[in-house]
């Protein structure tokens, strides 16, 4: 049992793997978050669209991860990739052309519930939340794909960087809008 998470404390998450023991790990962890569970892509998919959840966990091999994604955005769920076998610059991207709003190892189970806190903030409040995930794990990444990585598709982290800044500057600049404001948007 961990240390309990105030941030997650009755957060409806699902959490896809075919692994057993990876999903029993995100139970452990998560201890204070509502959770369900899926083994496969059929049984993720049903809960997708029948349920209603603040987050999902999708792994990327084994379960269709990213044909759930898909799935997962169109109901306006966060997603969270989760991956070991999957984990390259190529899946990294389809990740974020496809909406999930990180990608994890599952070498960084152990932090998962801090992570998460962080990334479902961060979203809420309209903030970028890869921002986060190459905070904490960008060092890790440069490891895993090799120090000059994001040279080989300069275009696509040219636009993501880009896309970042616009989307900073316009939720900055809307912050002033009384008439948004007032929306409690």
């Amino acid at each position: 049992m961990t240390e309990s998470k105030p941030g997650l404390k009755g957060k409806q998450i699902l959490a896809v793997d075919d692994e057993a023991d990876i999903l029993e790990s995100i139970e452990d962890i998560l201890d204070d978050a509502e959770l369900d569970f899926a083994r496969d892509y059929a049984t993720a998919s049903e809960k997708i669209r029948t349920k209603t959840y603040d987050l999902a966990i999708l792994d990327i091999m084994g379960v269709k991860g990213m044909t759930l994604l898909e799935e997962a955005v169109k109901r306006e769920i966060p997603c969270v990739m989760l991956t070991a076998h999957a984990m390259n610059p190529d899946s990294l991207m389809e990740s974020i052309r496809k909406g999930a709003i990180s990608y994890l190892p599952k070498e960084s189970l152990t932090d998962l519930d801090t992570l998460l806190i962080e990334l479902l903030n961060a979203h809420a409040l309209g903030k970028p939340s890869w921002k986060i995930l190459f905070d904490r794990l960008g060092s890790y990444f440069d490891k895993r794909f090799g120090k000059n990585w994001q040279e080989k598709d300069k275009a696509f982290w040219a636009d993501f960087s880009r896309n970042y800044q616009i989307s900073k500057g316009i939720q900055e600049r809307l912050k002033s809008r009384k008439d948004i404001i007032d929306k409690g948007i």
